[in-house]
């Protein structure tokens, strides 16, 4: 994800089939825009995680806590 290159990310076949396997309808069907609005949120998501991690990691904590997640969402701002 963070740092790689061009095409890094989620698959949409893989979030669309990650969407199914949680909807009560089996017919129930995900539009393009929402399947790509899915890819984005979990791109954010995880990039928030990973520099969350960093962050607990140079205070030597021992878990993330909000207090990281507040000082790494400026730059998801930015980078996204």
């Amino acid at each position: 994800m963070e740092g790689a290159g061009a095409g890094s990310g989620f698959r949409k076949e893989l979030v669309s089939r990650l969407l199914h396997l949680h909807f009560k309808d089996d017919k129930t069907k995900v539009s393009g825009d929402a399947l790509q609005l899915m890819v984005e949120l979990l791109k954010v998501f995880v990039v928030a995680a990973v520099r969350g991690v960093r962050q607990a990691q140079a205070e030597d904590a021992l878990r993330v806590d909000v207090d990281q997640l507040e000082k790494v969402l400026p730059q998801l701002l930015l980078d996204f």
